[in-house]
């Protein structure tokens, strides 16, 4: 069993930011379009791919559900790594 890491909440969004947009990326869908399936505006999308916004739960499983993913997995982030 692997052990959950140990975000503050500016990593946890700067994490589960670049997850969506490595999967919109995969999935080959701009932010607009993923925007306008999950009903909200490009900028929006942004700012959670970015990490500047704390996107309710229900918001994330819109996204999961419009890039036709398990909501679980939309939260597999990569180990990070810290340089020293």
């Amino acid at each position: 069993m692997q052990i959950a890491q140990k975000l503050n909440k500016k990593e946890f969004q700067i994490a589960l930011g670049k997850r969506i947009k490595e999967l919109r990326e995969i999935k080959k869908i701009t932010q607009t379009e993923l925007g306008y399936r999950c009903e909200i505006e490009r900028s929006n999308m942004n700012r959670i791919e970015a990490g500047n916004t704390n996107p309710s739960g229900y918001l994330l499983y819109k996204i999961a559900q419009k890039l036709e993913i398990e909501l679980s997995e939309l939260l597999q982030f990569k180990p990070r790594v810290n340089k020293k």
